[in-house]
């Protein structure tokens, strides 16, 4: 399933406030706020331009990184998505701010 995500099922999310489903089983709402499609870093083979998504907490929390779950238009719920903490820098040291990856 992983491999069917697109930086466009994410497109529709930008700006949005979304769910994130965390290893322990709880939940997380995110602020999906920033898409980059990394166009220099594609595989010869690979049909998929790799991107990055970054995503905010909107109330603190504790979560550090993991697999983690997302919905995403047209794919439903997508599960195994790695999500790291990045730090605040400048940001609201508050918040929770995380990065994923896909390649």
């Amino acid at each position: 399933m992983l491999q069917s995500v697109q930086s466009q099922h994410f497109q529709a999310l930008l700006g949005r406030i979304g769910t994130l489903h965390l290893p322990d089983g709880s939940t997380l709402q995110v602020h999906i706020g920033q898409l980059e499609e990394n166009p220099s870093a594609k595989m010869r083979y690979s049909e998929r331009m790799p991107f990055s998504v970054e995503l905010n907490s909107v109330e603190p929390t504790e979560f550090v990184d993991g697999l983690c779950a997302l919905e995403l238009p047209e794919l439903g719920r997508v599960q195994g998505i790695f999500v790291s903490r990045v730090p605040p820098m400048g940001r609201d040291p508050q918040l929770a701010y995380f990065h994923i990856t896909f390649n």
